[in-house]
């Protein structure tokens, strides 16, 4: 089961002069770019890779080159880039849940874009993310998953605007090319936080092989109230109550922190800041992949009925 973003926003022009700079560059120039030799990394000589929690927006954000949110995420490929420089990025976004009991991941060597969002301009239908997947990676990451007891299936899929939407402006290929594989897993279809967490477990050893972990959601994300809370002056309330509960959550000393984060659901304005829990889950996921490395709330941005806050688990390690 998938979830689907629809709303229109105006594009200002520099969005559509943007559009040019992507479509003229094929996914075939990034596939060129790598050549993948041996999925298998030596932990000995791999510095040990932090994981991030992105709020990814919606697909404007490709194009909203003026919102705060843009400059952040563009702060935080260049992060990776140059100071993780990982090997290889295995990714869950809200906008891919599977069955209540089952993960997917996705082995196709190519990855098409989904694209799960409609009333937009015609150009957000043609836009291009180039990017390649690795088979052998998702192999890996199915033995994990199934070594930890979780049942896990291989299936061959695109990237959602989960993944695309904010690694367009994070990995800019013109600017900021990735230039590694991409191999996208999906949440299970289930509102269980710790049946998330043990997903996040399970994955974390791929950390010390190089592969960098990033989970895609949004800290407060109510699109119901979306418009209505334009015309405010100030965010919702809910939407600063449940972002600084998040953080403090995920701030937490390790050993409590997958209890802390839990009780969120339980929150009486749990269901204001998420009418469903998809783009929440996926920190449980990247807190689990974090084991007894430190969570940090290092940006936020509450937004009408949205909040914009990243994370980091784990420090950046010498490459």
């Amino acid at each position: 089961m998938s979830s689907v973003f629809q709303v229109s926003l105006r594009m200002s022009p520099s969005f559509r002069s943007t559009t040019t700079l992507w479509t003229s560059r094929t996914t075939s120039s990034i596939r060129r770019a790598y050549r993948p030799s041996n999925t298998t990394i030596s932990s000995s000589t791999m510095a040990r890779t932090p994981v991030y929690f992105l709020s990814h927006g919606g697909p404007n954000i490709m194009y909203d080159t003026e919102h705060p949110a843009y400059k952040k995420l563009q702060e935080i490929g260049k992060e990776i880039t140059e100071k993780v420089r990982p090997k290889a990025i295995v990714v869950f976004s809200a906008h891919w849940q599977a069955e209540p009991n089952t993960v997917e991941v996705n082995t196709a060597e190519m990855n098409p874009l989904i694209y799960d969002y409609y009333g937009f301009p015609s150009h957000y239908y043609q836009h291009k993310f180039p990017n390649v997947g690795n088979k052998a990676l998702a192999e890996t990451v199915l033995q994990r998953l199934r070594s930890a007891g979780i049942n896990a299936q291989g299936v061959k899929r695109g990237l959602d605007h989960g993944v695309f939407a904010p690694f367009t402006v994070a990995f800019n290929p013109e600017t900021n090319p990735l230039n590694i594989p991409i191999v996208q897993a999906s949440l299970f279809d289930s509102d269980d936080p710790d049946q998330h967490y043990k997903l996040g477990q399970a994955v974390e050893s791929l950390r010390n092989e190089g592969v960098q972990i990033i989970a895609s959601g949004m800290a407060v994300h109510n699109l119901r109230d979306m418009f209505a809370a334009m015309s405010r002056p100030t965010p919702m309330p809910y939407t600063l109550s449940f972002d600084k509960a998040l953080k403090e959550a995920v701030e937490q000393k390790p050993e409590d922190r997958q209890t802390a984060l839990a009780e969120l659901l339980k929150r009486p304005d749990a269901r204001r800041a998420h009418p469903s829990f998809e783009h929440l889950l996926p920190i449980h996921i990247a807190a689990g992949a974090a084991g007894k490395d430190a969570g940090k709330q290092f940006w936020t941005l509450p937004q009408g009925s949205m909040s914009w806050a990243q994370y980091r688990f784990g420090e950046i390690q010498a490459a």
